[in-house]
């Protein structure tokens, strides 16, 4: 059978894929959700959810350097990657071993279109569905949950030295707007380094949020960034539930539920 990945690359696959290698961190904690767990055969360094995979799966490397060597060994049916996580070499390597199947994720719109491709592939079509309704019901109900909230002015911080933040054109912008976060680099694209020095020059910022992951913020880190900017709320915020697509919304809203109360 032919099938199409998020940037609409044919693939052909003869049977359901029993061996799956996943690139790619909230892919794989979805594959589990699935009910894929059996087929996995290899995931990477990053892939810490559910935590017990790592001690069970074998590790191919990281999203941006991966053994080649080791998934061709494994001898995959499919090989799972991201246009954002994993770089075009990988992926081109990947196609010359096995069906690629290659996401690509912006909105949560985008989230729900690869659980539904994913449950046509593996065969597990009513769990797909399962997920897909449980996400729109949580949605919903945060949707009506922020609609009497005020508009927050933020920047979103993801590395330091250099000081890098997610801008527009990004999965974490989405869903800073879903929260009625107005992010102060939307004019910019995808994840640009700045200068604290922009920040001093906006008019209002109401918010800092520092993502635990890829850099992993941490209290001491308020402490200095507080000194420079002493009337800005600064927070430290679980990345995971900002970056990571999948089954994870599952859970994002009411954190982001939570988040609010704490703002």
């Amino acid at each position: 059978m032919e099938f199409k990945d998020q940037l609409n690359t044919v693939f052909e696959l003869k049977n359901t894929p029993q061996r799956i290698i996943c690139l790619v961190p909230s892919i794989t904690e979805l594959l589990v959700d699935l009910g894929l767990q059996k087929q996995i055969v290899g995931i990477t360094k990053f892939c810490v959810h559910p935590s017990f995979l790592i001690e069970e799966k074998m590790i191919i490397g990281g999203t941006k350097n991966i053994k080649i060597d080791t998934i061709k060994e494994l001898q995959p049916d499919i090989i799972l990657c991201n246009k954002e996580e994993n770089t075009k070499e990988i992926v081109e390597n990947c196609r010359k071993i096995s069906a690629t199947h290659v996401s690509d994720i912006y909105t949560i719109a985008d989230t729900l279109e690869l659980i539904h491709q994913y449950g046509k592939i593996f065969s597990c079509e009513e769990k797909a569905k399962e997920i897909i309704l449980n996400i729109l019901k949580k949605h919903n109900d945060f949707l009506g949950f922020i609609e009497s909230k005020n508009i927050k002015k933020v920047a979103y911080f993801i590395w330091r030295k250099p000081w890098m933040i997610a801008a527009n054109n990004t999965f974490i912008d989405y869903l800073l707007d879903t929260n009625k976060f107005e992010n102060v680099f939307r004019t910019q694209e995808r994840y640009p380094e700045i200068e604290l020095k922009e920040l001093h020059h906006l008019e209002t910022i109401d918010c800092i949020f520092l993502s635990s992951e890829p850099y992993p913020f941490k209290a001491k880190h308020i402490t200095e960034l507080q000194k420079q900017f002493p009337s800005t709320k600064i927070v430290l915020v679980n990345g995971e539930y900002f970056s990571w697509y999948g089954s994870r919304l599952l859970k994002a809203f009411d954190y982001f539920k939570e988040l609010h109360y704490q703002l």
